[in-house]
């Protein structure tokens, strides 16, 4: 569905229940043409995820959690058997279809850590449930999918406290670099690396903000300034070679860029070219801040080295945007969609709850012990 509305008046990902649908724009056609698609089944969901139709870590887990939400709605519970004392054999066909759903899901995209931490979260709420042979499946599905509205909500406040924490790194008229697409387009308001310069466009704090194109996706061309310039950011384009151009002559302050994963080191997975940029930034004095909400942080690998890259088709190299192939038939393509950046080239880790710095083994510790006294 075509819509002329601006693409900040819009919704990354919605729940449309009475519909039986998840509602996302399609990001592929950006900016070129704005289009809202509409998600009904796994393997719509799916493939919406792999081929980034909808992406950035934050706006895939809320996908996720809609999408198992809806698949486990769907499946059909005999009205006159929808009763408690029906309650143990009905639950055990809503859980194969769960279980079997959850694990589909989470094949679509490995990196992301949202992903499968939106799912296991839904999947705990649902366990939850398998007991209390009081309920009715009308009754899980309900609490279901207010566990999927819920992900979303938090969602949108967690990126507005990075914002926040983010505004404290910088002072008005500076120079911000950042790399792919970390805005409202992969979060659902706000986004995380651009959480604290729509925070400051707010308040007139009169930002330079330098968008790396991001090859070979280019979600920095564009998404990531289509965006900025729609909110009225002073928003540059970059090739992604030119990011040490800029800093030697002196226009970057500081550079926030959103991530996929972080291990319990500090080192963070995210676009791939996210570590030449923190390489480049750290020789020139330029500080280099990752923005990751607590759900991107995996305390369960201890290094970068086991966070798993994807590896996407060559044809996104070759061809990919190009009206004639732009590379010789049959050469060889190395396309991981992510790279690590160490953690000794990272001067801070923004989250919902503060600022982590080195030593990071040490620092996201104390922000999860943080989080658990908020009891979230």
């Amino acid at each position: 569905m075509k819509t002329e509305k601006n693409i900040l008046e819009l919704e990354t990902v919605a729940l449309l229940d009475d519909e039986n649908a998840i509602e996302i724009i399609d990001q592929t056609l950006l900016p070129g043409r704005t289009e809202l698609i509409r998600l009904r089944t796994a393997e719509e969901i799916w493939n919406a995820i792999y081929l980034l139709q909808v992406r950035g870590a934050p706006a895939i887990g809320v996908t996720a959690g809609f999408g198992i939400y809806l698949l486990t709605k769907l499946v059909n519970v005999p009205e006159e058997s929808d009763i408690p004392e029906k309650h143990d054999e009905n639950f055990a066909i809503l859980e194969e279809t769960f279980r079997k759903q959850k694990a589909y899901l989470d094949s679509s995209r490995p990196t992301a850590v949202n992903l499968s931490w939106a799912l296991n979260r839904m999947e705990k709420v649902f366990l939850s449930m398998k007991e209390n042979r009081a309920l009715t499946m009308r009754e899980v599905k309900e609490r279901l999918r207010q566990e999927a509205e819920a992900i979303k909500e938090e969602d949108i406040d967690v990126c507005r406290r990075i914002g926040e924490y983010g505004l404290t790194l910088v002072k008005p008229g500076d120079g911000i670099l950042t790399h792919c697409n970390a805005g409202k387009l992969c979060a659902c308001r706000y986004g995380t690396a651009t959480a604290p310069i729509y925070l400051g466009q707010e308040r007139g704090y009169g930002f330079h903000v330098y968008a790396d194109e991001t090859r070979p996706l280019l979600q920095g061309a564009r998404l990531t300034a289509y965006e900025l310039a729609s909110a009225g950011v002073d928003v540059t384009l970059l090739c992604d070679n030119m990011s040490a151009s800029v800093m030697q002559a002196g226009k970057i302050q500081a550079v926030f860029v959103g991530c996929d994963r972080v291990a319990a080191n500090g080192d963070t997975a995210n676009k791939i070219g996210t570590s030449v940029v923190a390489a480049v930034a750290q020789h020139y004095g330029v500080p280099f801040y990752v923005c990751a909400p607590t759900a991107t942080i995996d305390l369960s690998l201890k290094t970068g080295s086991e966070i798993p890259i994807e590896q996407r088709k060559p044809e996104e190299v070759t061809e990919m945007w190009y009206k004639e192939r732009m590379a010789p038939k049959n050469i060889k393509v190395y396309n991981p969609a992510f790279d690590v950046t160490d953690h000794s080239l990272i001067a801070g880790i923004v989250t919902e709850f503060g600022i982590a710095r080195a030593p990071y083994d040490e620092s996201l510790r104390e922000i999860f012990r943080q989080k658990e006294g908020d009891g979230v």
